[in-house]
């Protein structure tokens, strides 16, 4: 689990909006200068805002401008990035390649190599839309009222 301290910026009956500032990745990797995440968050000054889930608590406990931390799991990131990485790039070859068998034009081909690099884009978008309620694929609220559970397959015997 990744855990990243962040600031509440709003709460609501459900859930929190935390600010936070990526962090966790910068520093961290051998590629401090030629990364470009770290390139980007120096430039614009770019800040994250999350929705945070309760699960239960009283928002009231909750206050604009406390610190917390969130966790958000290994394999949410790594599902997600593959999904968002491969998708385009999936779409990208199979739209060039059926182009390029069927019309055998490099003006066509290239044209849809760019749509499907751009439907590839909307699935991954519809994807994410989709799923922006799914609980499994939320960061959690880590505190100390409610501690961390972490999945243990169940023994047989």
């Amino acid at each position: 689990m990744i855990i990243e301290t962040g600031r509440i910026v709003s709460v609501e009956a459900d859930g929190v909006w935390v600010e936070t500032i990526q962090k966790a990745a910068c520093g961290s990797c051998k590629a401090e200068k030629g990364c470009g995440q770290r390139l980007l968050n120096k430039w614009d000054g770019h800040t994250s805002y999350i929705w945070v889930l309760l699960e239960g608590r009283n928002p009231a406990n909750y206050q604009q401008g406390d610190e917390i931390e969130i966790g958000v799991p290994e394999e949410v990131i790594a599902r997600g990035a593959l999904l968002v990485y491969m998708a385009p790039i999936t779409m990208l070859v199979v739209a060039t390649a059926i182009a390029h068998v069927q019309f055998a034009s490099e003006g066509i081909t290239t044209l849809s190599g760019l749509a499907g690099l751009l439907i590839g884009a909307l699935l991954v978008r519809w994807h994410s839309w989709r799923n922006r309620y799914n609980p499994d694929l939320q960061p959690v609220l880590i505190d100390d009222r409610k501690p961390l559970h972490f999945y243990r397959p169940a023994e047989q015997h």
